[in-house]
């Protein structure tokens, strides 16, 4: 019997999780780093998030977005939509809602996750984040997940960008 497709490639797992992470993207309500997120365990997808407004409140792609700036100690700004919800935070939150526990999981997502991402995930006791790319500002969540001992792994080196960054 002939093989067909003998030059499919089958992805690894990372690669299979990421590929699906950027699917759920595709319902983010925010266009400032549309970005999905799921959280495994065992080969099996718990759960996933998206970029949205908390429900029932209006969405960046309909009303646009609620920026505030944040002047650092060092005297830099950043820019950040606080209309949203992180896709990392929803997924942990629909795990809450319906009582999965992603403790020893992995997440995935499209870049660092950012400073109070970090600290959520390591309160909930996932051991492993495997990012797309680079948070412009994720050098703090890289040194919280270092001291956490969770193991960060990015797929490309490097930074991801958006529009406003």
């Amino acid at each position: 019997m002939k093989k067909e497709n003998a030059s499919h490639s089958r992805p690894s797992w990372d690669d299979y999780f990421l590929q699906i992470a950027d699917a759920v993207a595709g319902r983010a309500t925010c266009d400032r780093g549309r970005s999905g997120c799921l959280i495994t365990r065992n080969k099996t997808i718990l759960v996933t998030g998206y970029v949205g407004s908390p429900a029932g409140l209006p969405h960046c792609d309909d009303v646009g977005h609620q920026i505030k700036k944040v002047v650092h100690e060092d005297g830099h700004v950043t820019q950040h939509c606080t209309r949203t919800v992180h896709a990392e935070q929803n997924a942990i939150c629909q795990a809450a809602r319906y009582g999965i526990s992603v403790e020893g999981g992995t997440l995935y997502c499209r870049m660092t996750p950012c400073r109070t991402c970090a600290m959520l995930i390591i309160n909930c006791g996932i051991k492993r984040v495997v990012a797309e790319r680079r948070y412009h500002a994720g050098d703090e969540s890289e040194q919280m997940f270092r001291a956490a001992g969770i193991e960060l792994v990015y797929k490309y080196e490097e930074v991801q960008t958006y529009e406003n960054q």
